[in-house]
């Protein structure tokens, strides 16, 4: 299986594509397909890069 967030990196902001409502995150680790993004209303979340492909938000 391929890591579907290789390419994120600290700072960067992103959508959970399944959970519109948890807003825009900024992630805060990418290690070993493990990403962890701290979400405006959702908190810190752990995300398994290759199950879910975060959305990345470049104008918010």
């Amino acid at each position: 299986m391929d890591d579907l967030n290789a390419m994120l990196t600290p700072g960067m902001h992103v959508r959970h594509p399944d959970k519109p409502d948890w807003g825009v995150g900024q992630v805060q680790s990418n290690i070993s397909g493990r990403v962890t993004v701290n979400f405006r209303d959702e908190g810190k979340v752990v995300i398994d890069s290759f199950h879910i492909g975060l959305v990345p938000v470049f104008d918010d």
